[in-house]
């Protein structure tokens, strides 16, 4: 299978299921517009995920139109792709555009056209449709384009042609595709987990007191774009002692001291796709007492939530595993104190553990770092819509990270030993039919692991 294969099959399932629902349809796709960071400079161009999702093209300026056309129980899909013509002067500036000649062979579309006509042709795709697909709320110039070109279809009803009258939101369709990974997209995310952990290793090797933490971020750049990563798949977070307290701490200019943990959270875009791992490390290469009792409780954690990650659990219960190891470890060690929470069940109920540790233990991982798709069940009967849904079932194909923590901050009722110790380890995992394939565990996790890796580098 080439990879226009890939997308075909992809176009093709969201047309079967615009097929299913309304008889048919317009759906109306448009990548990511290009970003100005100051005067005459632009961000780093990255697509819409939900555009290459469908098209594999990660050109600006483009858009996807797909006239679902029922034909009896089944239906004929025609993609257009709008995009940018050729235009040899600005090529000359900004590099070469595919242009809507070349696109049909390239991308496997069966038409393609200028973007400039994208506004004269949508008039045409749209009239007597029975329905329009499209990103709803999106912005006021989606907005504004899609009351454009209805006003254009209304405006040709005495010739007998009729204007759609249902909007449906295409993100709903497409983002429920998404949870569910192909053997194409599993095979980048292991890449990028590769790639990910070897910069995680080169991290803790290079790692001495008195570097500065954007020291270490830049480390993390050169590996991936060394190993042929395209960009980060988020801003990398690299914490020093206090600082890791700090759940999306930016990467700074913190000096890195000898007996405060280093808490790296970073992770490279490969292809479109995200990795995205944490490890927490000793800057001088050993733990001290605190420090290892917190860290074996936040593995013997993230241990537990990795068993209960397989098929027929619910995406809650590693959340739940995790959260009583954590919680147990706070009481084990006087953070919690028994005498005040009553209990282990007490403490979790009433939340006193989220002192220590405030976010959840998983998100779904894929195109975007915190991926899309429902975490809860969809409805199925009409009883079901107004309670509260349950949590979604995992499934093999899924992707999600495992992560616990634990963040001390500095506070007259807790030992100034703990103070300013921030932990969190985090590994992607594929669920599978027996349970779950760990595709980040190139970096090591255990502490023992840690200290000889950074020993031997020295």
């Amino acid at each position: 299978m080439n990879k226009n294969d890939i997308y075909q099959l992809r176009r093709n399932a969201l047309a079967k299921q615009i097929s299913n629902k309304t008889g048919g349809g317009i759906a109306v796709l448009a990548t990511a517009p290009e970003l100005a960071r100051n005067h005459d400079s632009d961000f780093p161009y990255r697509h819409d995920s939900d555009f290459f999702y469908l098209t594999g093209f990660d050109e600006s300026g483009a858009t996807l139109v797909m006239n679902v056309i029922a034909d009896g129980n089944d239906y004929v899909l025609e993609s257009h792709l709008f995009c940018r013509p050729k235009d040899l002067e600005r090529e000359i500036w900004d590099g070469i555009r595919l242009g809507p000649e070349a696109a049909p062979e390239a991308l496997g579309v069966e038409f393609a056209h200028s973007n400039h006509d994208l506004d004269q042709k949508l008039v045409e795709l749209l009239a007597d449709q029975n329905a329009v697909y499209i990103r709803l709320a999106e912005s006021a110039e989606a907005d504004r384009r899609i009351r454009h070109w209805m006003k254009q279809v209304r405006g040709q009803a005495r010739s007998g042609i009729n204007p759609p009258t249902e909007f449906q939101d295409i993100e709903t369709l497409i983002h429920e595709m998404r949870l569910f990974k192909d053997a194409h997209e599993i095979d980048i995310m292991r890449r990028a987990a590769v790639i990910s952990a070897r910069a995680h290793i080169r991290a803790m090797q290079i790692c001495k007191p008195g570097m500065r933490e954007y020291q270490l971020e830049a480390e993390l750049l050169h590996e991936f774009r060394n190993s042929g990563a395209q960009s980060v798949a988020y801003n990398s977070i690299v914490a020093g002692g206090a600082n890791a307290c700090i759940l999306h701490y930016r990467s700074g200019a913190t000096e890195l001291r000898s007996g405060e943990l280093c808490l790296i959270d970073a992770g490279c875009e490969l292809d479109g796709y995200a990795s995205d791992i944490t490890r927490t490390f000793p800057v001088n290469g050993k733990f001290t007492g605190p420090q290892r009792a917190l860290y074996d409780i936040t593995q013997a954690a993230q241990e537990a939530a990795i068993a209960a990650t397989k098929p027929s659990n619910t995406f809650m219960q590693p959340h739940d595993a995790a959260l009583k190891v954590l919680t147990q470890g706070l009481l084990d060690e006087k953070l919690l104190k028994l005498t005040e929470v009553g209990s282990l069940d007490n403490a979790i109920e009433t939340g006193a553990y989220r002192r220590f540790y405030m976010h959840r233990t998983s998100h779904w991982l894929g195109m975007d770092v915190h991926d899309v798709g429902s975490y809860r069940e969809t409805a199925t009967t009409a009883s079901a819509v107004s309670a509260e849904k349950p949590w979604r079932i995992l499934t093999s194909g899924m992707v999600i990270t495992i992560e616990p923590g634990l963040y001390v901050r500095p506070s007259d009722d807790i030992d100034e030993a703990f103070w300013n110790i921030g932990i969190r380890i985090e590994d992607d995992a594929l669920i599978n039919d027996v349970g779950c394939e760990l595709l980040s565990r190139g970096a090591p996790v255990k502490a023992d692991e840690i200290e000889a890796l950074m020993r031997d580098s020295k």
